[in-house]
């Protein structure tokens, strides 16, 4: 494990020429609203090592190759692990390579881990042993570090199957779409406007609870963001949603604390508009949305994928609603779509 500076240098000067870059992380998120990063694994053709973040004083030298704009980040399911870097750093890879998406788009399930991956492509069973392992402690044990450096040896090799058949089966334009969805500022800043959207229970409240509740939920984000909390620490759902419904009453001290937060953040009033837009489909809606699901699972039949990679329930929702944004109107998505869209007489 590299702990020192001398010893990052020394690695980094051996991948020096290396633009293909397999990464992983492991980081805790236990008591704190952002992740604390505490391994980064890399592997290249030449090289597989694991940097601890925690001992290295710089690290800037290593963001410096990471973001470099010809490397490829190869990592399976990437979100977490981009998020986690950013903090630190605050960059976003320049090129990224999900082995999870591509998977997913060759007919592997949604989700499928990273070891359900490598025992399918290269007939090796990975132990699950340290999943739940702090990873601050220090010393790390032998096998901890073994399990950590299993998650990128294998990476490669995964990387260069999946890419070889997304190019036989013309998708390697899909692979590349999606992972430049990831690389969006946007999804690794926090988002108060949108703190209600992790209210357990929103959707069943009463729309004329939803202002108070979007509120409420923006005082905690902001809460938990400052105070580097989690946010259910803050204040829990169900007390969230009991403050809103008036059946506990706000402790004084949050409740002045809540109060200076709305004067301070009036531009925050246009939560009301955002939140009001959640509402429980109409009878007519749900009906549209089934009908689209069908001519979507018809189309995903015929590419081998689940129909959710395509458009989900929510996005489909939005879709009839009038939002043009959704994602199954960009990019390969849309080019599957178009036809069976332009004559259907849904919306």
């Amino acid at each position: 494990m590299i702990q020192t500076q001398t010893q990052l240098s020394q690695f980094l000067n051996l991948i020096k020429y290396e633009n293909e870059l397999a990464i992983d992380t492991e980081f805790k998120r236990v008591n704190t609203y952002y992740p604390v990063l505490c391994l980064v694994q890399i592997a290249t053709k030449s090289a597989t090592d694991c940097i601890d973040i925690l001992a290295i004083e710089d690290l800037n030298p290593l963001f410096e190759k990471l973001y470099q704009k010809d490397c490829l980040w190869i990592v399976h399911s990437a979100r977490q692990d981009i998020e986690a870097m950013y903090y630190l750093s605050k960059q976003l890879p320049k090129h990224l390579f999900d082995t999870q998406i591509a998977a997913s788009l060759l007919g592997h399930p949604v989700q499928i881990s990273y070891q359900a991956l490598t025992q399918i492509l290269q007939n090796v069973y990975l132990e699950k042993a340290y999943t739940r392992l702090d990873w601050t402690i220090r010393p790390l044990p032998d096998e901890a570090l073994e399990y950590a450096l299993d998650d990128v040896r294998y990476l490669l090799k995964n990387f260069y199957q999946l890419k070889n058949q997304l190019k036989t089966e013309h998708k390697l334009h899909w692979i590349e779409e999606d992972g430049k969805l990831l690389l969006n500022t946007d999804l690794y800043s926090p988002d108060i406007k949108n703190a209600w959207k992790n209210v357990k229970g929103f959707s069943r409240l009463a729309k004329k609870k939803h202002y108070l509740v979007a509120q409420l939920a923006m005082f905690r984000e902001y809460q938990a963001i400052h105070k580097n909390k989690p946010r259910k620490w803050i204040m829990s759902d169900d007390k969230l949603i009991n403050y809103a419904l008036k059946k506990e009453s706000l402790p004084f001290d949050i409740k002045t604390a809540f109060n200076e937060f709305l004067v301070r953040n009036e531009q925050l009033d246009e939560a009301k508009i955002i939140a009001n837009k959640h509402t429980l489909p109409t009878k007519t809606e749900k009906e549209k949305k089934n009908e689209l699901q069908k001519l979507i699972q018809n189309i995903a039949n015929q590419y081998n994928l689940d129909d959710k990679i395509i458009a989900n329930g929510k996005s489909l929702l939005s879709f009839i609603r009038g939002d043009c944004s959704v994602i199954f109107l960009t990019g390969w998505r849309f080019n599957l779509l178009k036809d069976e869209l332009g004559k259907c007489k849904i919306i």
